[in-house]
């Protein structure tokens, strides 16, 4: 249960934060918010169309894609929130992908938020915080060939490209990175 930018707190599900911005587990709550989210263009352009078309479809994809993951290895997708006026800007998060090798950190805000250095920001405390409390230091990524923007942001998280992979049930190859030496 989630209120107010809070978490009620259970195994290793927690929050951490920058200077700036609070990273929370995304919960249920936050379902106007993820509706909004997954069905930007941009989100459809680069990630694809989740069928969410409502509050109540983002409340059952939370319930149903992320909250299994969080509850399974204790760290999933985070809800990003600016300090100064509690704002809900994007989101961040590590995910236990099937057909992918590894963990994949993905991130995605609201357009309003982006080139504010919040995804960088979010995404590099995130991994900071996998590392100090779960151990883990190989990050993977995935991205759209076309997606320059997130594929320049994960050369400054220190991912480098790999290869060209295609995922279960999909028709592209998307671009595998790693800060796997």
């Amino acid at each position: 249960m989630c209120y107010l930018g809070l978490v009620v707190l259970n195994k290793m599900k927690s929050t951490f934060d920058t200077d700036r911005l609070m990273m929370r587990p995304t919960c249920e709550e936050d379902a106007e918010f993820i509706f909004r989210l997954l069905n930007m263009p941009k989100w459809h352009q680069f990630i694809g169309d989740r069928n969410v078309n409502s509050k109540a479809d983002a409340a059952e994809y939370i319930k149903v894609k992320m909250d299994p993951q969080l509850e399974r290895l204790g760290f999933g997708n985070y809800t990003v929130i600016r300090k100064t006026d509690a704002m809900k800007l994007g989101t961040v998060g590590l995910y236990d992908r099937e057909g992918l090798e590894g963990l994949d950190i993905g991130f995605a805000f609201l357009p309003d938020f982006e080139g504010q250095g919040y995804a960088y920001e979010s995404a590099t405390a995130l991994i900071d915080y996998i590392r100090l409390n779960f151990g883990l230091n190989v990050i993977n990524a995935i991205t759209d060939k076309r997606n320059v923007s997130s594929q320049k942001l994960l050369e400054k998280l220190g991912l480098n490209f790999q290869k060209m992979t295609l995922l279960p049930g999909e028709s592209e190859e998307v671009m595998f990175y790693s800060n796997k030496a």
